[in-house]
C-alpha cells in the first residue's frame, strides 16, 4: 500500500511539472479576493472588505516623503482603504528628488540602482520612492491601486508592447509580496486604443503575480467591461462616470450615454455574465469644473460626490472612488501649470467637506449583513423619478436602503424583507447619523417623506430593517 501511495505522490509531482501548474501561495489574511458570488471582494480571511478609495494620482511624483505620510495618515484617519494613484504619469516620469523611472524613456529599462533599498542606501532611486509609500500605506491598513503607466502614453506609442510586457514583469516581481497590492492597468483610456498592450501588461501581471486583483482604468463614460470583462486577467470591472454634467453629456456616439447617472453603468456591469464585482472608480471630483475644462464653470460639491457614492453602491457597486481637484493631482501653490483650476493646496483640501462625508457610506455598508446584498429597485412603488429625483434601493435578507438625492417623497412596496413588522429609521449622508421613524407592517404601500423641503443635496437614505 505504501508502495502505491508512493507512486500516487510521484505521478502527481511529475504531471504538475510537466504542465507547468502555477498555484496560488496561500492567502495572506490581508490580500483581497473576490467574494463567493463574484459581487463583492473580502480579505482572505473572509471579511467584507467596502473599497473607499480616494484619487492619488500623482503621489509618487508630487510628494516627499514627510509629504506622503501626512496624506497617507490622513486618509486613514478618514475612513479612505485604497488610494489610486500612476506608476509612470509620463514616460519618463521623475518624482519630486528628480528621480527619472525608466532610462532613454524606455518602460522596459527601469532606472533602478543596483543594492538601493530605501531603509538603509544613500542611492535613493525612484522605484525606492514608490517602496516607500506603498509600504507607508500597508503600516496604515492602506491598499495601493497602482496604474503601471498611464493611458495617454500608449495612445501615443511611447509603450511598445514588447517594452510594455518587461515592464509589467519588473512590476510584478517587485511588488508580487506586498500584500496591499491592486492593479490598475489603463489609465483614462479606451481598451480599443493601444489593446495590444493592455493585454500583455493584464496576461504579464497575472502570470508572474497571482495574489493580487487586477483590473482595468477607463476613458470617461466608458466601462472596463466594454472590452475586457472575458479576459482571465480582469478580476473585477471598473466604470468612469466622468466629470459632465447632464447638459455637457451630448456625445451621441457614445456607447453609454448615461449623462451623470453614474448607476447606470453599474446597472449594466451587474447583468454580465460571468458575474464580476463593479465600481466606479473615477466619478466628478469635488471641487472640479463641470466638464473639466472650463475654469469658469461651476464646480462639484461635497453632495454631487455623495450622490455618487450612494447611487452607485446602491445600484449594486463594491464600493465607491471619491477624488478632489487639488488633491488627485497634489497642487501646490507654486506649480505653474495645475490643472482644472485647483483653489486649495493638496494638504488643505484632503479635508473637504466631502472627504470627511465618505465614511458615512462605508461605516453604512458595513453595519448591515454584506454578501446576501443585492440591487432592488422594486422597492420603488409606482414611477421611480428621473435625474436628480431618482430613489436607487438596495436590500439584503433582513434590511433594505432606499436614497433620495433631492429628499423627495419615496413610495416603498413592503414585503420585500423578512418579518412581519419592520423598524424605519432615516440616514444622514451628511454626519452618519440615523432618526428612528417607527415601527410599521411590513405589507403593501408606504409612504415617506424624508426631512425638510426638497431640493438638491439635502439627500436622505430611508433604512429598513426586520423586526
Amino acid at each position: 500500500m505504501k508502495a502505491l501511495f508512493k507512486k500516487i505522490i510521484l505521478f502527481l509531482t511529475i504531471c504538475l511539472s510537466f504542465f507547468g501548474c502555477a498555484k496560488k501561495k496561500e492567502v495572506d489574511p490581508r490580500s483581497l479576493i473576490v467574494s463567493e458570488n463574484g459581487r463583492y471582494l473580502m480579505t482572505g480571511d473572509g471579511k467584507p472588505f467596502f473599497w473607499l478609495g480616494d484619487t492619488g494620482w500623482l503621489l509618487f511624483n508630487r510628494l516627499t516623503r514627510e509629504e506622503a505620510d501626512r496624506y497617507l495618515e490622513n486618509r486613514k484617519q478618514l475612513g479612505f482603504n485604497v488610494v489610486q494613484a500612476m506608476l509612470l504619469h509620463e514616460v519618463p516620469s521623475r518624482n519630486i528628488y528628480l528621480d527619472s523611472s525608466v532610462v532613454k524613456a524606455n518602460v522596459a529599462q527601469p532606472a533602478v540602482t543596483v543594492g538601493s533599498d530605501y531603509k538603509d542606501s544613500l542611492q535613493y532611486d525612484y522605484w525606492d520612492h514608490v517602496d516607500y509609500i506603498v509600504d507607508k500605506a500597508a503600516e496604515k491598513g492602506i491598499y495601493m491601486a497602482l496604474v503601471p503607466v498611464w493611458g495617454t502614453n500608449v495612445k501615443d506609442k511611447r509603450v511598445k508592447n514588447d517594452q510594455a510586457g518587461k515592464y509589467a514583469k519588473f512590476l510584478a516581481e517587485r511588488y508580487k509580496d506586498r500584500w496591499n497590492i491592486i492593479w490598475l492597468n489603463g489609465g483614462d483610456i479606451r481598451g480599443s486604443e493601444g489593446m495590444a498592450v493592455w493585454k500583455t501588461i493584464g496576461n504579464t501581471l497575472r502570470t508572474n503575480d497571482p495574489n493580487h486583483l487586477i483590473t482595468f482604468h477607463p476613458r470617461g463614460r466608458t466601462a472596463s467591461s466594454d472590452w475586457f470583462h472575458h479576459e482571465k486577467w480582469l478580476d473585477f470591472n471598473m466604470v468612469q462616470s466622468g466629470h459632465r454634467r447632464y447638459s455637457q453629456d451630448t456625445s451621441k456616439n457614445e456607447k453609454n450615454h448615461y449623462g451623470q447617472d453614474n448607476w447606470r453603468y453599474i446597472e449594466v456591469d451587474y447583468a454580465i455574465k460571468p458575474a464580476k464585482p463593479t465600481i466606479d472608480g473615477e466619478p466628478s471630483y469635488e471641487d472640479i469644473p463641470h466638464g473639466l475644462h472650463n475654469v469658469k464653470e461651476q464646480r462639484w460639491t461635497a453632495s454631487d460626490v455623495r450622490r455618487y457614492g450612494y447611487w452607485s453602491v446602491f445600484a449594486g457597486a463594491f464600493g465607491y472612488t471619491y477624488g478632489h481637484n487639488s488633491v488627485m493631482q497634489m497642487y501646490k501653490i507654486t506649480d505653474l501649470q495645475p490643472a482644472y483650476g485647483p483653489k486649495d493646496e493638496w494638504f488643505k483640501a484632503i479635508n473637504a467637506e466631502g472627504a470627511k462625508q465618505m465614511i458615512h457610506l462605508k461605516k453604512l455598508m458595513l453595519s448591515r449583513s454584506y454578501f446576501d446584498r443585492v440591487p432592488d429597485q422594486s422597492l420603488i412603488a409606482g414611477q421611480n423619478g428621473k435625474q436628480y429625483n431618482r430613489l436607487i434601493a438596495t436590500r439584503g435578507s433582513d434590511y433594505a436602503m432606499i436614497y433620495a438625492y433631492n429628499g423627495n417623497n419615496m413610495h416603498i412596496n413592503m414585503g420585500k424583507i423578512k418579518g412581519e413588522k419592520v423598524k424605519a429609521s432615516w440616514f444622514d449622508p451628511r454626519n452618519g447619523q440615523a432618526m428612528l421613524i417607527g415601527k410599521f407592517e411590513n405589507k403593501g404601500v408606504l409612504e415617506f417623506n424624508p426631512p425638510g423641503r426638497e431640493k438638491e443635496g439635502n439627500d436622505w437614505v430611508l433604512i429598513l430593517d426586520s423586526l
